[in-house]
């Protein structure tokens, strides 16, 4: 899931990627406003996102996914998206259809565990565990591993340590492991480090992604 964050060259240049694809879709069906459409829909699900609007953003994602149905797939954002507004049989299936295309991505098949883990237990979302390819990125080994119950979270920090990069998605999922798994309290210190300003430019979109689920923690205190 590389998409950095939502106001670098980098994001933009993913954004347009994926409206192109769109773009390609529709035009293909007669829309001759498809370009305009698709990166409106996009850029405007992205931004309610990071805004913290769940729901507006959601209904700009699947109108995109309903305008373009074979993108759907692609959209491991509006899975998140779909996370975030608790509907999680949506949610699992956005990343069941995403492997279809991103086969060795551990993001994806943790995304997936974490919808399960909410509509069903993390028992059930261990057993439903995504298989994944070589994803070479550290520490997303040890992440799999660990949602696959055979290692620490200690271990996946640790063997985040070495960068920043790292230490980032390591307090992410970590962070959100021990949230779906009951463990509120150090769920919220390893996602509120995982927030922090010093992995800005180490987490791109995923930085947003924390910023916005720390805001919605401050809500609920």
């Amino acid at each position: 899931m590389p998409w950095t964050s939502a106001s670098s060259p980098a994001r933009r240049s993913a954004t347009t990627r994926l409206a192109t694809i769109a773009v390609a879709l529709l035009c293909a069906a007669g829309r001759a406003d498809a370009q305009t459409d698709s990166t409106a829909l996009l850029d405007g699900a992205v931004a309610d996102f990071e805004r913290g609007q769940i729901d507006e953003s959601v209904a700009k994602f699947n109108q995109l996914a309903t305008m373009a149905p074979r993108v759907m797939p692609q959209l491991w954002q509006r899975g998140i998206a779909l996370y975030y507004a608790g509907q999680y049989d949506d949610c699992r299936r956005q990343f069941e259809a995403h492997r279809t295309v991103n086969p060795d991505d551990v993001e994806n098949a943790a995304w997936h565990f974490l919808c399960v883990a909410r509509a069903q237990s993390p028992a059930r979302a261990r057993a439903a565990l995504l298989p994944v390819g070589p994803d070479a990125r550290v520490p997303m080994r040890q992440v799999y591993e660990l949602y696959k119950g055979a290692m620490t979270p200690e271990q996946v920090l640790s063997a985040g340590a070495a960068s920043l990069s790292g230490q980032f998605y390591a307090n992410l999922y970590v962070g959100l492991y021990y949230e779906a798994t009951g463990d509120a309290s150090r769920a919220r210190t390893a996602l509120e480090l995982a927030a922090s300003d010093r992995f800005r430019s180490a987490g791109g979109y995923m930085h947003m992604v924390a910023r916005v689920h720390v805001a919605r923690l401050a809500v609920r205190r």
